[in-house]
């Protein structure tokens, strides 16, 4: 499988960053789809791949791009969990997976690793983790994002039975650490939380995992993953009070210790995305983010670890990893 040409895409984002350098590092052969404006593109700078310039949501890009690949990484996906417009989020996540996978059909690809997301799948309601064997409908989604999720799994999961697509599907959880650039919503959360701006939290619990584990899963899908099936790759279930505690911790700041009620939490999310919309930025609390965390969203990962090997790391690592990149990467104060 070495020396084979590999379409990423998402290749300047958090997770396809984090797996094109595992695939340069394995010795695959690797091509880069990046936007043409070039954003993030330093994601990539001192790796030895080739940079195609396209758009997941163009036919005609895509097919170029395509060209003597023998497999693909679909890693592209508008992570927001809030957007101006909620149709720009299912353009890229629904529309752009149809062209990518279609174009891969007809590229005549030998193997297809598609980056769900945990947000497909059916929480339990007495915490316990969660796995891959309930899927949600698109109608049970909460937001744009997880309804768009939804439906490109659908999607893909519809063409592996009617066109034998042989794509195996990926379900990360909530990656976390270096060389989070845009930064993702969680993201924005630990940097937040080491400025000392969250002064409080929900109660609500999310799984973490190291990106560069998440990357390792990707690879493992593409070595042992078997066509059709999905692979959770998520690491530790963590109560969101002991993440901010232990971000505090790594700057040497109080944890915050105020616990706020949902209705609050709902409310101050509202104004949040009013101000957003008026200041044409992008809020830090989104309503979708708050009535998410009414559920603890907790995951287990046994079936890739049992199939793939997949291993994580202690999420304590992830959110090391992602102050310490942070800090040099001047988003912090030293």
């Amino acid at each position: 499988m070495r020396n084979a040409t590999v379409l990423v895409t998402g290749a300047t984002g958090f997770v396809g960053s984090a797996v094109a350098r595992k695939l340069v590092a394995a010795g695959y052969s690797v091509r880069a789809l990046v936007r043409r404006d070039g954003r993030h593109a330093r994601q990539l700078d001192g790796l030895a791949l080739e940079r195609a310039a396209g758009d997941i949501r163009e036919p005609s890009s895509i097919k170029a791009a395509m060209r003597g690949v023998r497999y693909v990484f679909h890693v592209a996906a508008d992570y927001r969990l809030w957007a101006p417009d909620p149709g720009a989020i299912f353009a890229t996540n629904v529309t752009g997976t149809r062209i990518v996978m279609e174009e891969a059909l007809r590229a005549g690809v030998e193997r297809v690793v598609y980056t769900s997301s945990v947000a497909t799948l059916a929480l339990r309601a007495d915490r316990s983790p969660a796995d891959e064997s309930i899927p949600l409908r698109e109608d049970e989604g909460i937001g744009a994002y997880k309804r768009s999720k939804i439906a490109a799994e659908r999607l893909v999961e519809a063409l592996v039975r009617e066109r034998g697509l042989p794509a195996v599907i990926v379900n990360p959880s909530t990656p976390i650490g270096p060389r989070d650039v845009r930064p993702t919503p969680t993201g924005r959360i630990i940097l937040e939380a080491a400025r000392g701006r969250i002064p409080g939290f929900v109660d609500t619990g999310l799984n973490l995992v190291h990106v560069d584990d998440v990357a390792d899963g990707h690879l493992a899908a593409l070595a042992r993953g078997v066509v059709g099936e999905r692979y959770i790759l998520g690491g530790q279930n963590v109560p969101l009070a002991d993440m901010l505690a232990q971000i505090a911790a790594l700057v040497n700041r109080r944890p915050p210790r105020l616990r706020v009620p949902r209705l609050i939490a709902l409310a101050a999310a509202y104004g949040a995305e009013a101000i957003a919309r008026a200041r044409g930025t992008e809020p830090l609390a989104t309503v979708d983010g708050v009535r998410m965390a009414a559920h603890w969203m907790y995951f287990t990962a046994a079936k890739a670890e049992r199939e793939l090997g997949f291993r994580a790391r202690p999420y304590q690592e992830g959110l090391a990893d992602a102050v310490r990149w942070f800090r040099e990467a001047g988003y912090l104060d030293a």
